[in-house]
Protein backbone atom coordinates (compact mmCIF):
# COMPACT_ATOMS: atom_id res chain seq x y z
CA UNK A 1 0.00 0.00 0.00
CA UNK A 2 1.47 3.36 -0.61
CA UNK A 3 -1.48 5.52 -0.21
CA UNK A 4 -5.17 5.17 1.20
CA UNK A 5 -7.29 7.19 -0.23
CA UNK A 6 -9.82 5.23 -1.89
CA UNK A 7 -11.43 1.58 -0.76
CA UNK A 8 -9.39 0.79 -4.34
CA UNK A 9 -5.90 0.79 -2.63
CA UNK A 10 -6.40 -2.14 -0.84
CA UNK A 11 -4.80 -5.05 -2.36
CA UNK A 12 -6.50 -7.39 -0.36
CA UNK A 13 -9.41 -6.68 1.69
CA UNK A 14 -10.03 -10.13 3.45
CA UNK A 15 -6.33 -10.34 4.63
CA UNK A 16 -6.65 -6.88 5.84
CA UNK A 17 -9.73 -6.85 7.58
CA UNK A 18 -8.42 -10.30 9.47
CA UNK A 19 -4.82 -8.69 10.50
CA UNK A 20 -6.99 -5.60 11.83
CA UNK A 21 -9.20 -7.88 14.31
CA UNK A 22 -6.13 -9.49 15.31
CA UNK A 23 -4.56 -5.97 16.03
CA UNK A 24 -7.33 -5.89 18.84
CA UNK A 25 -6.34 -8.77 20.73
CA UNK A 26 -2.49 -6.79 21.34
CA UNK A 27 -2.58 -2.71 20.20
CA UNK A 28 0.69 -2.78 20.76
CA UNK A 29 2.68 -5.22 18.93
CA UNK A 30 4.26 -3.21 16.35
CA UNK A 31 4.98 0.16 18.32
CA UNK A 32 8.56 0.06 17.50
CA UNK A 33 7.54 0.00 13.76
CA UNK A 34 6.42 3.77 14.08
CA UNK A 35 9.90 5.01 15.95
CA UNK A 36 11.02 8.34 14.85
CA UNK A 37 8.24 8.55 12.46
CA UNK A 38 5.57 11.41 12.18
CA UNK A 39 2.10 11.24 11.45
CA UNK A 40 0.89 15.41 10.06
CA UNK A 41 -2.75 15.76 10.77
CA UNK A 42 -4.34 18.17 8.47
CA UNK A 43 -7.74 19.41 9.02
CA UNK A 44 -9.64 21.43 6.79
CA UNK A 45 -12.90 20.12 9.01
CA UNK A 46 -13.72 19.38 12.13
CA UNK A 47 -13.87 15.70 13.37
CA UNK A 48 -14.05 13.83 16.64
CA UNK A 49 -13.85 9.94 15.98
CA UNK A 50 -11.65 10.44 12.76
CA UNK A 51 -9.19 12.63 14.65
CA UNK A 52 -9.39 10.68 18.05
CA UNK A 53 -9.13 6.91 16.54
CA UNK A 54 -6.40 8.09 13.86
CA UNK A 55 -4.02 10.19 16.67
CA UNK A 56 -4.38 6.99 19.09
CA UNK A 57 -3.66 4.52 16.11
CA UNK A 58 -0.29 6.09 15.15
CA UNK A 59 0.32 6.14 18.71
CA UNK A 60 -0.19 2.79 19.36
CA UNK A 61 2.43 2.07 16.41
CA UNK A 62 4.95 4.60 18.37
CA UNK A 63 4.38 7.31 16.03
CA UNK A 64 4.44 10.58 16.70
CA UNK A 65 1.58 12.86 15.57
CA UNK A 66 1.15 16.95 14.53
CA UNK A 67 -2.39 18.10 14.06
CA UNK A 68 -2.89 21.39 12.33
CA UNK A 69 -6.23 22.49 11.98
CA UNK A 70 -5.94 24.40 8.63
CA UNK A 71 -8.26 26.82 8.18
CA UNK A 72 -7.38 28.18 11.31
CA UNK A 73 -4.00 28.84 9.74
CA UNK A 74 -4.39 30.08 6.26
CA UNK A 75 -6.40 29.08 3.14
CA UNK A 76 -4.39 27.64 0.75
CA UNK A 77 -4.29 28.03 -3.04
CA UNK A 78 -5.04 24.95 -5.65
CA UNK A 79 -5.43 26.65 -8.87
CA UNK A 80 -2.09 26.61 -11.44
CA UNK A 81 -1.55 29.92 -12.66
CA UNK A 82 -3.37 31.90 -10.28
CA UNK A 83 -2.86 35.26 -9.23
CA UNK A 84 -2.56 35.49 -5.10
CA UNK A 85 -3.62 38.60 -4.62
CA UNK A 86 -6.78 37.54 -2.78
CA UNK A 87 -7.25 35.41 0.44
CA UNK A 88 -4.97 32.58 -0.21
CA UNK A 89 -1.58 33.00 1.51
CA UNK A 90 0.45 29.55 -0.12
CA UNK A 91 -0.14 27.45 -2.77
CA UNK A 92 -0.49 23.75 -2.16
CA UNK A 93 2.68 23.17 -4.37
CA UNK A 94 4.78 24.82 -1.51
CA UNK A 95 2.48 23.64 1.48
CA UNK A 96 2.75 20.06 0.79
CA UNK A 97 6.31 19.78 -0.11
CA UNK A 98 7.38 21.79 2.70
CA UNK A 99 5.01 19.29 5.09
CA UNK A 100 6.25 16.00 3.45
CA UNK A 101 9.65 17.16 5.25
CA UNK A 102 7.88 17.32 8.53
CA UNK A 103 6.20 14.06 8.06
CA UNK A 104 6.72 10.19 6.76
CA UNK A 105 2.34 10.19 6.20
CA UNK A 106 0.16 12.76 5.68
CA UNK A 107 -3.67 12.28 6.41
CA UNK A 108 -6.15 14.71 5.48
CA UNK A 109 -9.74 15.52 5.88
CA UNK A 110 -11.44 17.73 3.72
CA UNK A 111 -15.60 18.15 3.02
CA UNK A 112 -17.39 18.89 -0.28
CA UNK A 113 -18.84 22.50 -0.79
CA UNK A 114 -21.67 20.45 -1.65
CA UNK A 115 -22.72 23.57 -4.33
CA UNK A 116 -20.20 22.69 -7.15
CA UNK A 117 -20.56 19.20 -8.07
CA UNK A 118 -17.68 18.69 -10.46
CA UNK A 119 -15.48 20.62 -8.09
CA UNK A 120 -16.19 18.25 -5.54
CA UNK A 121 -15.38 15.27 -7.53
CA UNK A 122 -12.38 16.53 -8.76
CA UNK A 123 -11.08 15.72 -5.10
CA UNK A 124 -8.72 18.72 -5.52
CA UNK A 125 -8.14 18.93 -2.23
CA UNK A 126 -6.92 15.63 -1.94
CA UNK A 127 -5.30 15.09 -5.35
CA UNK A 128 -2.95 18.33 -5.27
CA UNK A 129 -1.74 16.58 -1.83
CA UNK A 130 -1.20 13.24 -4.13
CA UNK A 131 0.31 15.47 -6.92
CA UNK A 132 2.97 17.41 -4.93
CA UNK A 133 3.51 16.11 -1.39
CA UNK A 134 6.57 13.32 -1.26
CA UNK A 135 4.83 11.96 1.77
CA UNK A 136 1.78 9.40 1.43
CA UNK A 137 -1.53 10.49 1.88
CA UNK A 138 -4.44 9.33 4.04
CA UNK A 139 -7.87 10.19 3.61
CA UNK A 140 -9.41 10.90 6.59
CA UNK A 141 -12.47 11.71 4.81
CA UNK A 142 -12.48 13.64 1.38
CA UNK A 143 -15.70 15.53 -1.08
CA UNK A 144 -16.71 11.85 -1.79
CA UNK A 145 -15.47 9.33 0.20
CA UNK A 146 -14.49 8.02 4.01
CA UNK A 147 -12.84 4.89 3.38
CA UNK A 148 -11.56 4.53 7.26
CA UNK A 149 -14.97 4.71 7.96
CA UNK A 150 -15.65 1.69 5.27
CA UNK A 151 -12.88 -0.21 6.22
CA UNK A 152 -14.22 0.34 10.66
CA UNK A 153 -17.58 -0.87 9.02
CA UNK A 154 -16.34 -3.99 6.83
CA UNK A 155 -14.38 -5.03 10.30
CA UNK A 156 -17.16 -4.68 12.03
CA UNK A 157 -19.79 -6.83 9.87
CA UNK A 158 -16.80 -9.87 9.83
CA UNK A 159 -16.77 -9.85 13.42
CA UNK A 160 -20.03 -9.87 14.02
CA UNK A 161 -22.11 -11.57 11.20
CA UNK A 162 -23.57 -14.94 12.18
CA UNK A 163 -24.27 -16.35 8.83
CA UNK A 164 -21.75 -16.25 5.83
CA UNK A 165 -23.54 -14.05 3.43
CA UNK A 166 -25.42 -11.40 6.14
CA UNK A 167 -28.10 -9.09 4.37
CA UNK A 168 -27.24 -5.68 4.81
CA UNK A 169 -29.06 -2.98 4.01
CA UNK A 170 -28.54 0.57 3.66
CA UNK A 171 -31.13 3.28 4.44
CA UNK A 172 -31.77 7.04 4.02
CA UNK A 173 -32.55 8.99 7.23
CA UNK A 174 -34.12 11.92 7.71
CA UNK A 175 -31.96 14.78 8.59
CA UNK A 176 -32.03 19.02 9.01
CA UNK A 177 -28.76 19.83 7.58
CA UNK A 178 -27.59 18.97 3.59
CA UNK A 179 -24.61 16.56 4.37
CA UNK A 180 -22.24 14.85 2.04
CA UNK A 181 -22.37 11.42 0.03
CA UNK A 182 -19.01 10.39 1.13
CA UNK A 183 -19.76 7.63 4.03
CA UNK A 184 -22.53 6.34 1.79
CA UNK A 185 -20.27 6.07 -1.30
CA UNK A 186 -17.52 4.11 0.24
CA UNK A 187 -19.58 2.04 2.50
CA UNK A 188 -21.58 1.00 -0.67
CA UNK A 189 -18.27 0.14 -2.41
CA UNK A 190 -17.06 -1.67 0.54
CA UNK A 191 -20.06 -3.97 0.21
CA UNK A 192 -19.74 -4.66 -3.26
CA UNK A 193 -15.95 -5.95 -2.45
CA UNK A 194 -17.37 -8.25 0.49
CA UNK A 195 -19.27 -11.14 0.56
CA UNK A 196 -23.22 -10.04 1.46
CA UNK A 197 -26.27 -9.66 0.12
CA UNK A 198 -26.74 -5.57 -0.21
CA UNK A 199 -29.43 -4.03 -0.86
CA UNK A 200 -29.88 0.69 -0.75
CA UNK A 201 -33.46 2.36 -0.26
CA UNK A 202 -34.14 5.76 -0.01
CA UNK A 203 -36.98 7.98 -1.23
CA UNK A 204 -37.14 8.96 -4.95
CA UNK A 205 -34.72 11.73 -5.50
CA UNK A 206 -32.05 10.24 -3.12
CA UNK A 207 -30.04 8.07 -5.56
CA UNK A 208 -26.30 8.03 -4.93
CA UNK A 209 -23.87 8.38 -7.96
CA UNK A 210 -24.75 5.45 -10.45
CA UNK A 211 -20.99 4.89 -11.21
CA UNK A 212 -20.97 3.78 -7.48
CA UNK A 213 -23.70 1.85 -7.00
CA UNK A 214 -23.64 0.18 -10.37
CA UNK A 215 -26.10 -3.01 -9.88
CA UNK A 216 -26.94 -2.77 -6.52
CA UNK A 217 -30.84 -3.33 -6.21
CA UNK A 218 -31.94 -0.54 -4.95
CA UNK A 219 -35.90 0.07 -3.05
CA UNK A 220 -38.01 2.93 -2.55
CA UNK A 221 -40.26 0.43 -0.01
CA UNK A 222 -38.10 1.10 3.04
CA UNK A 223 -40.11 -1.70 4.58
CA UNK A 224 -39.77 -4.19 1.57
CA UNK A 225 -35.79 -3.42 1.57
CA UNK A 226 -35.34 -4.23 5.12
CA UNK A 227 -37.42 -7.49 5.17
CA UNK A 228 -34.61 -10.26 6.75
CA UNK A 229 -31.91 -7.85 7.17
CA UNK A 230 -29.11 -8.62 9.55
CA UNK A 231 -27.34 -5.65 9.47
CA UNK A 232 -28.63 -1.86 9.09
CA UNK A 233 -27.32 1.00 8.42
CA UNK A 234 -28.86 4.48 8.67
CA UNK A 235 -27.31 7.04 6.89
CA UNK A 236 -28.72 11.05 5.93
CA UNK A 237 -27.38 12.50 2.74
CA UNK A 238 -28.09 15.39 0.01
CA UNK A 239 -29.38 14.69 -3.15
CA UNK A 240 -26.87 13.78 -5.76
CA UNK A 241 -29.10 14.33 -9.22
CA UNK A 242 -30.20 17.77 -7.54
CA UNK A 243 -26.35 18.24 -5.94
CA UNK A 244 -26.85 18.84 -2.46
CA UNK A 245 -30.35 19.34 -1.71
CA UNK A 246 -32.44 18.26 0.92
CA UNK A 247 -35.77 17.41 -1.53
CA UNK A 248 -37.58 16.57 2.01
CA UNK A 249 -37.86 15.76 5.67
CA UNK A 250 -39.75 12.98 5.56
CA UNK A 251 -40.00 11.12 9.04
CA UNK A 252 -41.15 7.92 8.32
CA UNK A 253 -37.68 7.00 7.50
CA UNK A 254 -36.70 7.49 11.16
CA UNK A 255 -35.33 3.82 11.86
CA UNK A 256 -37.51 2.48 14.48
CA UNK A 257 -37.37 -0.90 16.85
CA UNK A 258 -40.08 -2.05 15.00
CA UNK A 259 -38.35 -1.91 11.27
CA UNK A 260 -35.31 -2.82 12.57
CA UNK A 261 -36.79 -6.23 13.87
CA UNK A 262 -33.71 -8.66 14.61
CA UNK A 263 -30.76 -6.83 12.36
CA UNK A 264 -28.21 -4.83 13.75
CA UNK A 265 -28.05 -1.14 13.50
CA UNK A 266 -25.00 1.00 12.18
CA UNK A 267 -24.27 4.40 12.16
CA UNK A 268 -20.78 6.15 11.41
CA UNK A 269 -21.96 8.60 14.40
CA UNK A 270 -22.64 11.77 15.34
CA UNK A 271 -25.98 10.59 15.28
CA UNK A 272 -29.16 12.82 16.02
CA UNK A 273 -31.34 10.75 18.03
CA UNK A 274 -34.91 10.53 17.02
CA UNK A 275 -34.59 12.01 13.93
CA UNK A 276 -32.20 9.41 12.27
CA UNK A 277 -33.20 6.82 14.86
CA UNK A 278 -34.94 6.36 18.16
CA UNK A 279 -33.62 6.29 21.14
CA UNK A 280 -35.09 2.62 21.91
CA UNK A 281 -32.53 1.40 19.39
CA UNK A 282 -29.48 3.37 20.04
CA UNK A 283 -30.02 2.09 23.22
CA UNK A 284 -30.78 -1.24 22.96
CA UNK A 285 -28.02 -4.47 22.10
CA UNK A 286 -28.92 -3.95 18.61
CA UNK A 287 -27.21 -0.83 18.37
CA UNK A 288 -23.48 -1.21 17.32
CA UNK A 289 -22.25 2.34 17.00
CA UNK A 290 -20.24 1.90 19.57
CA UNK A 291 -18.19 -0.64 18.30
CA UNK A 292 -17.87 0.38 15.15
CA UNK A 293 -16.16 3.71 16.60
CA UNK A 294 -13.88 1.74 18.52
CA UNK A 295 -12.95 -0.62 15.34
CA UNK A 296 -11.97 3.31 13.50
CA UNK A 297 -8.85 2.60 15.93
CA UNK A 298 -7.59 -0.69 14.19
CA UNK A 299 -9.18 0.43 10.60
CA UNK A 300 -6.60 3.10 10.75
CA UNK A 301 -3.97 1.40 12.36
CA UNK A 302 -3.63 -1.45 9.93
CA UNK A 303 -3.75 1.41 7.32
CA UNK A 304 -0.88 2.68 8.85
CA UNK A 305 0.75 -0.40 9.22
CA UNK A 306 0.79 -1.35 5.81
CA UNK A 307 1.80 2.29 4.69
CA UNK A 308 4.57 2.48 7.66
CA UNK A 309 6.04 -0.96 6.38
CA UNK A 310 6.32 0.18 2.36
CA UNK A 311 7.79 3.72 3.28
Amino acid sequence: MKKYTTIEDIENLTELINKAIQLKNNAFQFEALGKHKTLVMLFFNASLRTRLSTEKAAKNLGMNVTVLNVNDAWNLEYEDGSVMNLNTAEHVKEAAKVISQYADIIAIRAFPTLKDKTKDESEFIINSFIKYATAPIVSMESATAHPLQALADAITIEELKTSPKPKVVLSWAPHTKTLPQAVPNSFVSMMQKLDVDFVITHPEGYALNPEITKDVPVYHNQEEALKDADFVYSKNWSSYSNYGKILEVDSSWMMTKEKLASAKFMHCLPVRRNLVVEDAVLDSDQSLVIEQANNRTFAAQIVLKNLLENL
